[in-house]
């Protein structure tokens, strides 16, 4: 054991100063990708061995990194996910964490363990991060990935360490989505209502010029529309914008 390292009493405050900068992601409004980085940010704080700290995603594709300390440990997680294998992805996929130093799965996952030397990575920690969803117990985002130069580093205390705070980070990272997906639903219903007011005007001016019903006005800018390859909305912006530059 490095007698170097912190005390547990140590780590565990740092691990109450980590949680409390997840609290305030719960009080802010941000985007899902800043609170991702806030994450990854405040678990490297917490945990003094951590060189770098990566989230993989398992999404309907391949898998991705969507935040990270230090991008010069990507390609620990690329080469993890081009392979389909390595701590990260059997940490999501087993949801059980996955601790160790480098050489001991060299065979197991020769990929990753290559793209860890190459950055002097010797020690990792990957633990699962489970999202809560609306009507279902869980929904897998991917892990939490630890990365130290230090071979000693990660023991079973800082484990159970990373096990809480992952729970209270995939609380907040639900959080930031959920805040999100309603942000954008509210902006696309704002563009909604903006292109419909376009719509109406434009009909409106079309059935004064032309004499026509709305129903014949709008097959009118649905023409034109077809015939630009463009949309209505944008058809009307346009015919708005010529009738007030013309002043006749």
């Amino acid at each position: 054991m490095d007698t170097d390292r912190p005390d547990a009493l140590e780590r565990l405050d740092l691990t109450t100063e980590a949680l409390a900068g997840l609290r305030d992601i719960f009080a802010a409004e941000e985007p899902l990708a800043t609170a991702l980085e806030r994450v990854v940010l405040s678990a490297a704080r917490m945990i003094p061995d951590a060189d770098a700290v990566t989230i993989t995603r398992l999404g309907k594709h391949e898998p991705d990194s969507v935040a990270w300390t230090d991008d010069r440990y990507l390609e620990i997680d690329k080469h993890q996910h081009v392979a389909d294998r390595g701590p990260c992805l059997e940490a999501a996929r087993s949801l059980r964490p996955v601790r160790a130093s480098t050489n001991e799965h060299r065979e197991q996952w020769p990929e990753f363990a290559a793209a860890a030397e190459r950055v002097g990575v010797q020690a990792y920690l990957s633990v699962p991060l489970l999202v809560e969803a609306e009507g279902r117990a869980g929904e897998l985002v991917g892990a939490l990935n630890l990365y130290s130069h230090t071979a000693a580093a990660f023991d079973p205390f800082d484990e159970a360490l990373m096990r809480l705070f992952s729970t209270a980070a995939a609380q907040a990272i639900g959080n930031a989505g959920r805040w999100q997906q309603s942000r954008d639903q509210v902006r696309n219903l704002e563009i909604a209502l903006a292109s419909r007011a376009e719509i109406d005007q434009a009909k409106g001016i079309l059935m004064a010029v032309h004499r026509c019903t709305a129903e014949e006005a709008f097959e009118k800018l649905v023409e034109l529309s077809q015939r630009r390859n463009v949309k209505v909305r944008q058809v009307a912006k346009e015919f708005l914008d010529s009738v007030l530059q013309d002043p006749s």
